[in-house]
């Protein structure tokens, strides 16, 4: 089984200091599956990761990132560059318990417009609330190890472009 899936580092200068859009997974029910591979979520500490998802049929994997990245965090933005992508395997913890062989494209986006964590009712099960972090501090706060690595490839970026 595969997945092919894409989501964006988005990032915006303020008061001298580079952010990033992030998403918080909404609190676990006991027992509830996880969602497409991501762990479950402990109450003592918000999984926080980057907005990502599958890539619909006929979608490009750009336009499924700048999708995602609208429904997430309710912000658009623009492409700046490719970062990479991420693959790796999990086993689905809900259903067949199938392996899965994933792949995700991630790409440096720059804000446009919009009101983080403005998104539908309908989203709320899928990220608890969308915030600005600093992107300094972003691949410490991660939860997913690739997502630590595409924080600091959009932070060497602006570090060696100087790219707004």
């Amino acid at each position: 089984m595969r997945e092919i899936s894409a989501g964006g580092v988005v990032i915006r200068q303020k008061d001298d200091e580079w952010w990033m859009a992030a998403i918080e997974l909404p609190p676990e029910e006991k027992d509830a599956p996880a969602r497409g591979g991501k762990r479950l979520q402990s109450k003592a500490k918000p999984v926080i990761c980057l907005p990502k998802g599958l890539v619909d049929p006929g979608e490009k994997a750009l336009e499924a990132a700048l999708r995602e990245v609208r429904e997430e965090t309710g912000i658009t933005a623009t492409l700046i560059t490719k970062l990479a992508d991420i693959k790796y395997v999990y086993v689905r913890s809900w259903g067949d318990n199938q392996r899965v062989f994933k792949i995700v494209s991630f790409y440096l986006l720059k804000y446009e417009s919009g009101e983080i964590d403005d998104i539908s009712e309908q989203m709320r099960i899928e990220v608890g609330r969308a915030r600005w972090v600093r992107l300094a501090d972003a691949p410490k706060l991660l939860a997913y190890r690739g997502e630590k690595q595409m924080a600091r490839k959009a932070l060497d970026y602006i570090e060696s472009d100087g790219q707004s």
